[in-house]
């Protein structure tokens, strides 16, 4: 069996205001995983023109998306950093492998489905053909572990069909350039922790989003002390007590949403986060949380202030770990296009 490299890959849109459920969602796992693992953290700017975005928006949010992942404590030095457009393999492969996926498989995939809405036929192609750029992002980089939330699941299990069907349809070219029984990993997702989706707190039941019209209904990267209170004190609850156990959050999905986003920022379960505050009123544990919250998120909204204040900085970081990425894709590219059979 082909032996890969433990890498770890994953990125984070640049569409502006990073929220609460980003960082519990996805870049918390980052800082954990670069203690064991190397890493390639992207910021998939790429993705983020598959709506329409201002040019000098995309610019300050792909600057502060890196400013947020060097503020949480990735080392940009250990590990690589770097935005997805400065990387062309990842375009290039994605020519690839849109020739190895099927239609049927992304006619499955519901994030189109959520995100198109009822006027499918005016969103733009690159919006339905998403989740091969993204199985081109793993792949490209023969990554074997993904850091994502629920709702990408779907997309990689798409990256995984897509890999073992190159592997299948170009098995014999594999094996006679030298690439042994597999030229691509089967990437596992890595889904942990009590608040691996964190939901509004206006509507336990919808994603906390940044597309949410209400400003209530999110903790941003860059709100205050004062703002972050304000809006747990007025995140939606029910008149029931805290309950002791966790079976008693069904059917509660405020309640279960709290409850998971304290344990998150804690790093406790659910379980042993109910015992301390089971059979207790909302007042009291909003309290908690509201300095729990504090805590951990304000440090990192002073850290990414002063980051974005320096653009060189930021942009010194993206061109270095662009140049290291672009090494480990320039080899892998040059290897796919040997075994496809490209000349030259």
């Amino acid at each position: 069996m082909t032996q890969f490299v433990q890498r770890v890959f994953s990125g984070v849109q640049p569409t502006g205001n990073l929220h609460l459920g980003n960082y519990l969602g996805a870049i918390a796992k980052f800082v954990e995983l670069q203690k064991t693992h190397e890493c390639v953290y992207c910021i998939v700017d790429l993705h983020a023109i598959t709506v329409p975005q201002k040019p000098e928006t995309l610019r300050a949010s792909i600057r502060e998306v890196t400013a947020a992942y060097i503020a949480v404590g990735i080392d940009p030095k250990k590990h690589i950093i770097f935005n997805q457009s400065q990387v062309a393999e990842h375009a290039e492969l994605a020519w690839v492998l849109n020739c190895v996926a099927r239609v049927g498989w992304l006619n499955r995939m519901t994030q189109f489905k959520e995100k198109a809405g009822k006027d499918r036929e005016n969103v733009s192609i690159g919006l339905y053909v998403y989740p091969i750029l993204m199985a081109a992002d793993i792949l490209l980089y023969k990554a074997t572990q993904v850091p994502v939330g629920e709702d990408q699941k779907q997309h990689l299990e798409l990256a995984r069909d897509i890999a073992q069907k190159f592997n299948l349809d170009y098995g014999e070219s594999i094996a006679a350039t030298g690439h042994g029984e597999a030229f691509f990993p089967l990437p596992e997702p890595l889904i942990q922790g009590p608040a691996t989706r964190v939901m509004s707190l206006r509507d336990g039941t919808k994603k906390m989003s940044k597309s949410d019209p209400s400003d209530y209904s999110r903790i941003n990267f860059t709100d205050d002390a004062d703002t972050i209170a304000q809006k747990i004190r007025k995140a939606k609850t029910d008149p029931e007590p805290l309950p002791s156990e966790i079976e008693g959050l069904g059917n509660r999905p405020e309640a279960d949403n709290l409850i998971g986003i304290y344990a998150a920022l804690e790093n406790r379960s659910k379980a042993d986060v109910l015992q301390t505050f089971g059979g207790g009123q909302f007042s009291t544990f909003k309290n908690a949380l509201v300095d729990l919250a504090v805590a951990k998120l304000e440090p990192i909204a002073s850290e990414m202030k002063r980051l974005c204040a320096d653009s060189a900085y930021i942009d010194d970081v993206l061109a270095d770990g662009a140049a290291r990425a672009r090494e480990i894709a320039a080899a892998n590219m040059i290897a796919v296009k040997n075994i496809v059979g490209f000349v030259g």
